[in-house]
């Protein structure tokens, strides 16, 4: 029953905020609302998700195996939402740092140094993050 029902609630709640969005694209809702609606809905399926083991669908004996995998997935999450996440963080900075310094350089080129050094900054973010995995996915 267990694996019927869960992979059927998980479906569910993928093509449930799809089915609303197309919808809701005809009326006059505001593009913030759908927006907010959508990262809601997209949070509560990866809760879902990490809340739905993958070690529940095994059969008992393999449970003790599927535990320890499971530990081992956990790091390879982690090394995932290191990178991505700061990779994520680093976009948005060098989205608001490099017009900022392409303007400033445009307007005084004695700028140069000053402006690559904040769109760097933004970019030491990622490798940061890159370098937290890379540590993670070593002690695994």
């Amino acid at each position: 029953m267990k694996l019927f029902i869960l992979p059927a609630i998980l479906a569910a709640a993928i093509v449930l905020p799809l089915l609303l969005l197309c919808r809701r694209a005809t009326s006059r809702q505001s593009a913030k609302r759908r927006i907010i609606f959508n990262l809601c809905s997209f949070a509560a399926v990866c809760g879902i998700m990490l809340m739905v083991p993958l070690a529940a669908f095994a059969a008992p004996e393999e449970a003790a195996g599927a535990a320890a995998a499971g530990a081992q997935g956990w790091g390879y999450i982690a090394a995932a939402l290191a990178t991505g996440m700061s990779s994520l963080g680093a976009g948005i900075a060098v989205a608001a740092a490099a017009p900022a310094a392409i303007g400033a350089f445009s307007e005084d080129p004695k700028a140069f140094g000053k402006s690559l050094i904040f769109v760097a900054l933004g970019e030491g973010v990622a490798i940061y993050g890159l370098l937290i995995s890379i540590l993670i996915l070593n002690n695994l």
